[in-house]
C-alpha cells in the first residue's frame, strides 16, 4: 500500500469546486509566517500575468489557510472578491495544512517559521511520529525528535505514535508482539493485516511473530529493548537457522483471491514489469491438491531432476519474497 501522507489526507477535506468569496470577509491573521507579509512577493503576484490558483480557506472561521499573499495582491489590484476552496476541519488541522502547503510551494517558510510550526504541532498532535511531523514542516526527523524533548506543553505519557501512513504503532513493540502472538494462536485463520490491526503493530511485525511461533522461538527477540518503537528491516534475506516452514508459511492467505486482486491493481497491470510479474505468478500458482495428484505420475528416473528444478526455482522465489518483505517492512516503519 502506498504511503498516505498527512497532506493527502487533509486535502481530501478541501472542496474541489472553487467558490467566489468577498475579500473583506476573510481572516488573514493566522499565517504560519511569523514575520508577516512579504510586500515584494505581493507586488510580484499583482504584476504577474499568470492567473493565481484559488486560495484555501477554513469554512467555519474564514481563516486563510493558503494564499494570504494572493489575497493582498487581489486587493492591490482593486478586486473585491477572490476564488477560494473551503477546508472542513478543526483549527489544529487547518494549521497543519497551512504549514504543509506553505512549505511545498510559493514563497517558502523560513527555518524559524518551520521550527515554530513544529513546536505547535507537537503540542496539538503529540501522537504523531517525528517522521510525520518532519514531512509536514520540512524539517528532519532528528530535529523534530530534539524539539519534542524540549516542548514545554505537557501532553501526558503516550504509548503510541501515529506514522505518516496513518497507522498507530506502539512505542513498546514487545507488548504488541505478545498480543499478535496470542491472536495468531487463537485465530489462525486471520490475515496478517487483520492481526496487525488488532495488535496495533505493522503487518511486517506480525509476519515475524508468526515465523517465530512456527520456529518455536520467543515472539519478542531477546536483544530487543522494551523502549524500541520500530522493527529494524531485515538484512540479507531470511534469518539464518529459521525453518523452511517458518519462511514459507502464509497462514490465512487465499492464493487465488490474492492473485485476482493483483491482476486488478492498475499499478501492477499497467506497466511491463508488472505484467511480467503477473505472468510468472499465474504460472507458478498451484494448489496442494493438484501437486499431490501429479507426484505419482512423474517418472522415477526424472524425479530427482524435477525436484532439483523446483528447489532452484523456489530459492529464487524465496529470495524475491525476502526482498519484497524487506521493502514492505521499510515502508511500514516510515
Amino acid at each position: 500500500m502506498a504511503d498516505v501522507s498527512c497532506r493527502a489526507a487533509l486535502l481530501d477535506r478541501v472542496g474541489r469546486t472553487p467558490e467566489t468569496v468577498p475579500i473583506n470577509s476573510l481572516n488573514i491573521e493566522h499565517s504560519p509566517r511569523r514575520a508577516g507579509l512579504d510586500i515584494g512577493h505581493v507586488r510580484l503576484l499583482a504584476e504577474s500575468a499568470t492567473a493565481s490558483p484559488p486560495i484555501v480557506v477554513q469554512r467555519d472561521t474564514l481563516h486563510v489557510i493558503d494564499g494570504v499573499h494572493r489575497v493582498k495582491a487581489a486587493q492591490r489590484l482593486g478586486r473585491d472578491t477572490i476564488e477560494a476552496r473551503f477546508f472542513e476541519g478543526t483549527d489544529e488541522d487547518a494549521f497543519v495544512l497551512a504549514v504543509e502547503l506553505n512549505s511545498s510551494h510559493g514563497l517558502p517558510l523560513s527555518l524559524g517559521d518551520r521550527t515554530a510550526a513544529a513546536h505547535r504541532i507537537l503540542a496539538t498532535h503529540a501522537a504523531w511520529s517525528d517522521r510525520r511531523i518532519a514531512r509536514v514542516t520540512g524539517l528532519s526527523p532528528t530535529t523534530v525528535g530534539s524539539l519534542r524533548k524540549r516542548v514545554t506543553v505537557q501532553n501526558g505519557h503516550l504509548d503510541t505514535r501515529t506514522g505518516s501512513d496513518g497507522r498507530v504503532r506502539p512505542l513498546d513493540s514487545a507488548s504488541g508482539r505478545r498480543v499478535a502472538g496470542q491472536v495468531l494462536t487463537e485465530q489462525p485463520e486471520l490475515s496478517l493485516r487483520q492481526v496487525a490491526k488488532l495488535a496495533g503493530v505493522a503487518p511486517s511485525t506480525v509476519r515475524d511473530v508468526r515465523d517465530r511461533l512456527l520456529a518455536g522461538e520467543d515472539v519478542v527477540p531477546h536483544q530487543r529493548s522494551c523502549t524500541q518503537s520500530a522493527e529494524p528491516p531485515a538484512k540479507g534475506g531470511p534469518a539464518k537457522g529459521r525453518s523452511a516452514a517458518a519462511r514459507t508459511a502464509s497462514r490465512g492467505l487465499d492464493p487465488q483471491a490474492t492473485l485476482e486482486s493483483l491482476r486488478n491493481d492498475p499499478s501492477i497491470r499497467l506497466n511491463q514489469s508488472g505484467r511480467e510479474l503477473l505472468r510468472l505468478l499465474n504460472h507458478s500458482s498451484v494448489e496442494q491438491g493438484s501437486l499431490e495428484r501429479i507426484v505419482d505420475h512423474v517418472p522415477p528416473h526424472r524425479a530427482s531432476a524435477v525436484a532439483e528444478l523446483i528447489r532452484t526455482n523456489t530459492q529464487a522465489w524465496m529470495a524475491f519474497a525476502a526482498a519484497l518483505e524487506q521493502r514492505g517492512g521499510v515502508q511500514d516503519a516510515s
